[in-house]
């Protein structure tokens, strides 16, 4: 487990290292950016992220509990994980592409749809690694792996810290801070999925911008799932 505890160091470093200067004034022009956005675009992605987050918490639409074998390794679970990525990335590539050849209207529907792929394909990293989404708790980490993947810089500081001791921190956090999770994710994504609304340019900015959203989580979660596994294995 040598190189799996030495790429998971490695993988925490980058989170917690200072952004660079260009990452920075990125940041700022994006600001501007978002004072162009319509309003209608606004409420939608808003409306598209509370309702995913209530749904979440609810478990309204988590049935199954699928729990993985025993007898896998973390190996064996991660090259599970990867194919489930692969599988979720080609649905995002090909909705993200579909929505964007619309223009604006169809280009705001790749939001809420979006979100759920997303949210599908941690609940199945979820059940591979035999956690049980019907549990509260485990909703509820579903939507911190979320925010490591898509935040800003001190907010995945923060979320890693959480998810690091989660064993002590799930006690103390019996509820999700919606507004600040929409705010992070939407600053985290706007800069980049606003060009998808461009009528002509949308259906290649949405296909590459949910290929590269995807790998995000996907990167997220495997070592989010590390940091579980290491901690409750003891190993």
């Amino acid at each position: 487990m040598n190189k799996e505890r030495e790429e998971l160091e490695s993988w925490k470093r980058k989170i917690v290292k200072r952004s660079s200067v260009f990452q920075r004034v990125s940041k700022q022009a994006q600001k501007k950016i978002n004072q162009f956005i319509p309003e209608k675009a606004h409420k939608i992605i808003t409306e598209s992220i509370k309702k995913m987050v209530e749904v979440t918490l609810k478990g309204s639409e988590w049935s199954n509990s699928s729990k993985a074998e025993v007898h896998l390794s973390l190996e064996e679970r991660e090259a599970q994980i990867e194919e489930r990525l692969e599988a979720h990335r080609k649905a995002a590539v090909i909705e993200g592409a579909g929505t964007g050849a619309g223009g604006i209207f169809l280009g705001l529907a790749d939001f809420p749809l979006l979100l759920s792929i997303k949210m599908n394909f941690l609940s199945e990293c979820s059940a591979i690694h035999g956690l049980d989404v019907k549990k509260y708790e485990e909703r509820l980490f579903l939507l911190y792996v979320f925010q490591l993947a898509f935040s800003s810089d001190e907010h995945k500081k923060e979320t890693l810290m959480v998810i690091e001791n989660w064993n002590e921190k799930k006690e103390e956090l019996k509820d999700m801070d919606w507004r600040t999770f929409q705010q992070e994710y939407r600053d985290y994504i706007d800069f980049v999925k606003m060009f998808q609304l461009i009528p002509g340019v949308g259906a290649v900015v949405g296909a590459y911008a949910n290929y590269q959203l995807l790998d995000q989580l996907g990167e997220t979660a495997k070592y989010a799932y590390r940091i579980r596994y290491f901690n409750e294995s003891g190993k």
